[in-house]
């Protein structure tokens, strides 16, 4: 299968970083990335759109990394306590999920996106757990959360 070689024009989680030159399929250009405005084909004309871009791109970058330090520095000294009823052997009536988490975060005032929360499966007992906060590449604190008996 061939191919198309992309820029990108904003910063894409798994394939790459704004300025960069990509290979990627046909149908993911096509249907995802080139409509969507993350990239563009590699064309002079793209090479000189990106240069002009580029103070813009790498000063944005920056004010998102510092962003998503200050975030998790609040992340890291909250404890998020979730009340869920359970049967006698700690085991949950339902399950605890990342949007239940992100929704008890944001009544402490901390507004994360619930797919930054890593959580590989909903919680399912009670207990302490530490889930990863994906904020930034660089930038992924634990959250606790402590799931009791309502």
């Amino acid at each position: 299968m061939a191919l198309i070689k992309l820029i990108l024009l904003e910063d894409v989680e798994n394939l790459g970083l704004a300025g960069e030159e990509v290979n990627v399929a046909p149908g993911y250009a096509r249907n995802f990335l080139v409509p969507k405005g993350l990239a563009a084909k590699a064309t002079a004309g793209t090479l000189r759109v990106l240069a002009a871009r580029k103070e813009k791109i790498e000063a944005h970058r920056k004010q998102e990394l510092e962003a998503a330090k200050a975030l998790a520095l609040k992340i890291v000294e909250a404890d998020v306590t979730i009340p869920m009823q359970a049967s006698g052997d700690d085991k949950l009536f339902g399950s605890v999920s990342a949007r239940n988490i992100a929704d008890k975060l944001a009544e402490l005032g901390l507004h994360v996106d619930y797919l930054k929360l890593k959580l590989e499966e909903p919680i399912k007992q009670l207990g302490k757990f530490e889930i990863e906060v994906k904020l930034h590449h660089d930038v992924t604190p634990k959250l606790k959360v402590w799931v009791v008996r309502a």
